[in-house]
Formats: structure tokens, sequence, C-alpha cells
């Protein structure tokens, strides 16, 4: 989760202080740890939930600006940010993709990481057409390498400390796998899942 957070805002994003970031599946274990960096590397932050009740979560971990996901979220975005944001992190796949583009600003940059909808292609890709002009879209697949040791002890170190917060959903041991995969299916998770060893 840290690992793929860390790597997309960093090498897929080139996040910088003082830059906007859209994050959409923010609500994802990915998204809210994206969420926790990139307030602690001084951006804004807009995440979007499909639920509602979910939106204190986001708020709850630094997000500036929650918006609920009706597949369409781009001019809830230019509202706030009318020239688009710096940047945005995908983490819905290909069907919220083209959408996130459109909230993205001329030379700004969207990194696709996840696949949360299950949807791998973009069918009948026309760059022309489905590219906004002037806005670069990258990926990240990532490597555990891309997490450097001093970040990953700077944030357990925060955690430690309560400065930084993992939103923990569920604790479940082997036996409740079936209850977790269906807890996850439903899209009620409110953070990470954590399995806990016998």
């Amino acid at each position: 989760m840290l690992q793929t957070a860390y790597g997309s805002l960093t090498v897929g994003l080139d996040m910088q202080p003082g830059q906007s970031i859209l994050i959409r599946g923010g609500t994802s274990s990915v998204g809210m740890a994206a969420a926790i960096l990139a307030k602690r590397h001084g951006l804004t932050v807009l995440s979007t939930t499909r639920n509602p009740a979910k939106a204190d979560v986001l708020r709850d971990i630094g997000v500036d600006f929650v918006i609920e996901d009706d597949a369409e979220v781009a001019p809830r975005v230019r509202e706030l940010f009318p020239s688009g944001v710096d940047c945005a992190l995908e983490l819905v796949g290909t069907p919220t993709l083209q959408d996130t583009l459109k909230s993205v600003r001329v030379h700004g940059v969207a990194c696709f990481t996840g696949m949360l909808s299950n949807e791998w292609t973009v069918k009948d890709f026309y760059p022309i057409d489905y590219l906004p002009r002037g806005v670069r879209l990258t990926a990240y697949s990532g490597e555990a390498s891309d997490l450097p040791a001093d970040v990953l002890q700077s944030f357990l170190d925060d955690v430690a400390a309560g400065k930084a917060k993992v939103p923990v959903d569920f604790v479940y041991d082997f036996a409740g796998i079936q209850e977790a995969h269906k807890r996850m299916e439903a899209g009620l998770a409110r953070g990470k899942m954590v399995g806990q060893p016998r």
C-alpha cells in the first residue's frame, strides 16, 4: 500500500510541494496512503468516493476536498480549480480515466496505477481524441525498491508518534477471509483490511 502510493506520487507524478492532486479511488487503501503522503509533502488533496458515508474518513486523514464520484468528477474539480489540478492519481481504472484526465491542467500529469474497476483496457483508444490537449499520462506498476528505507521508517515513526494515521477498517483472522472479501467487494471497507496471524 505505502510502496504503491509513494511510487505513484514520486515516479509516476513527480509530486512537488504546493501542487494540487486529485486521487480517484480515494477510499481505497492505496488512495488513503497517497492522500496521507501527499499532505505530508505539502499538496492540496482532492479525493473521490462513491459512498458519501466515507467522506469523513477522508477528511480525518487530511483530505482538503472530498468529491462524490458519480462517474463525472471533472466539472466539480474545475469548479474548485478552474485551470485543473496539477496532477491526478487514477486508481479506479479505465472507466474513469478519461474523466480524470479532463480534471488535469495543461502540462499537468495523470498517473494510471490502479484498476479497482477490474476493467483493464481502453476500447478503440484514439490518443488525439482521448487525451486532453497538453495533459501528460504516465503509469506506475512499481517495485519494492521504489520505497526508500528512510521514507518507510519516517512514516512508521510518525504512525507510532500519532503524527500519521493508517486507517484500519477490519482486522480478521484466517477464518474470516471470506467475510473480508465480501466486505471488500461490496465496497464497505473504510480503510485497510488487515489479516491477523494465528
